[in-house]
């Protein structure tokens, strides 16, 4: 990349004006889904055999693998892939799920929810009801591929059966939704896809549309609800190499078939959402919101421009500095940052990570101890202190953005309690054999209203109580179609 004048690092999106076939006749002011965190209690992936703390450090154990994924495929994005029809996407790590429907009669599937990749994929049956659904999988059954990394068997899983849906169909070549997939093949008019992961697992199957239905968490509040999207263009998975949680994937990233882009076909609608996001401690599902009500409207609200990626799916702002008290950190020229709901951690360049550890150090009148595992780079022995004790001890951390926003982060978007009486820092430097890439995680947006715009190509953030926010007035109850 050039270098400029200013010093600033990016944070990472591209936006694609392109969206696909989600016709629609009713607006309405959007809807809410669950975004249920994987440690959550309302999670089947939650392992109780665990204490808080120590899914706290499998928490951070993921965002290592996560980190390493998204600054491979950002180093392979204008690298043609050596197997073919074989896309690298992101590493199976993933923090966040969201339930959706699938099909008529629907099919309730909870799928990942990935604000880091864009294809919406679901986990099909064999399809022996569908030829061309039978036809793909036999075609991908004995396909060779490395062999995946050993993992612990997922639950079972729930698959959608295309026959017993009377809305399914299959996406012909050449059409434009297609084209927004460039390594796949095409045969007997349907295209296949063969999506390789990092570690050796691959998922394969053809490119479908059909109906999706979303229960609008809001209408708990005030009836009923539902919001059924037709045509929706998706990956029917028909075969799986290796371990795979969930039931799919919903990519939310900036790419042309990410679901946000199709709902934004409905111009009511448009390719906005948001999340907030509770607290690690708070035992509360997070909200993803679409449509109007992804707007942030809070108090403090600051909204930074997008800037493109070289990866379309990521969302990237531009950080042009750090701030702690007075002091006031420079970022490196040209740093691409990702803002991401998917990574637990912070990462940012070392130029900035090592004066900021340095700053706080001194600041904090707190006994320094070792971090385990040395994953984190600055870890503080708070036994027998309260918890407002601590959090006044250490000082407000602000993200300096492109077009003059400042986000602050308070003591949770920055440590967190790794174990009993242990608070590490919860930004790092970015390691692994590819370029390191600095990435807005999580915790950082933890207690935060973060709102996606692709229209206007922003994204704001506004500090909020997100287990405790007032939910936006719901529409009469219902039925939405679109």
């Amino acid at each position: 990349m050039p270098t400029t004048t200013t010093s600033r690092a990016l944070v990472g999106v591209v936006l694609m004006a392109h969206v696909f076939l989600c016709t629609a006749y009713v607006g309405g002011d959007g809807f809410s889904v669950e975004f249920i965190h994987r440690d959550s209690v309302m999670s089947p992936y939650r392992d109780p055999s665990l204490s808080a703390h120590a899914r706290v450090l499998e928490a951070v154990r993921r965002s290592t693998l996560r980190a390493a994924a998204l600054s491979r495929s950002y180093a392979r994005a204008d690298a043609p892939s050596a197997d073919g029809a074989v896309s690298e996407l992101t590493s199976r790590p993933f923090e966040y799920l969201m339930a959706v429907n699938v099909g008529t009669p629907p099919t309730r599937m909870l799928a990942i929810a990935d604000t880091g990749s864009d294809l919406v994929w679901l986990n099909c049956s064999n399809g022996a009801g569908d030829p061309g659904l039978a036809a793909a999988r036999h075609a991908h059954a004995h396909a060779p591929a490395p062999a995946p990394a050993p993992v612990s068997a997922p639950p079972p899983g729930v698959q959608f059966n295309s026959a017993n849906s009377t809305t399914f169909g299959l996406v012909s070549c050449g059409t434009a939704a297609c084209r927004a997939l460039p390594e796949a093949s095409c045969a007997d008019s349907k295209y296949r896809y063969l999506y390789s992961y990092g570690d050796g697992s691959q998922t394969s199957g053809l490119l479908s549309t059909e109906t999706f239905t979303f229960a609008d968490d809001q209408g708990t509040r005030g009836g009923d609800r539902t919001m059924r999207v037709a045509n929706v263009n998706f990956g029917c998975s028909t075969t799986m190499i290796g371990s795979f949680i969930g039931d799919g994937l919903v990519g939310l990233g900036g790419g042309d078939l990410s679901l946000v882009n199709q709902l934004g076909a409905d111009t009511s609608l448009g390719r906005r959402f948001s999340y907030c996001l509770v607290p690690y401690s708070i035992n509360a599902s997070s909200v993803l919101n679409f449509g109007p009500r992804a707007a942030v409207t809070e108090p403090g609200a600051a909204t930074t421009p997008l800037i493109p990626s070289e990866v379309k799916a990521y969302y990237t702002v531009d950080l042009r500095s750090v701030k702690i008290g007075n002091k006031t950190l420079a970022a490196p020229q040209q740093s691409t940052v990702i803002v991401d709901s998917g990574t637990t951690l912070t990462y940012l360049a070392k130029e900035l990570v090592d004066p900021l550890v340095k700053e706080l150090t001194r600041r904090v009148k707190l006994p320094r101890v070792p971090s385990p595992e040395e994953l984190l780079p600055l870890c503080f022995d708070v036994s027998g202190a309260r918890e407002e004790q601590v959090a006044a001890m250490i000082p407000d951390v602000t993200l300096e953005l492109g077009g003059g926003a400042a986000v602050t982060l308070k003591t949770e978007n920055t440590f967190l309690e790794v174990q009993e009486g242990t608070l590490c820092l919860a930004v790092v430097v970015p390691s692994g054999q590819f370029p390191p890439m600095s990435i807005i995680g999580n915790i950082a947006q933890q207690n935060m209203h973060v709102g996606y715009d692709l229209d206007k190509g922003t994204v704001t953030f506004a500090a909020a109580d997100c287990a405790a926010a007032p939910s936006p007035s719901p529409s009469p109850s219902g039925s939405l179609y679109i």
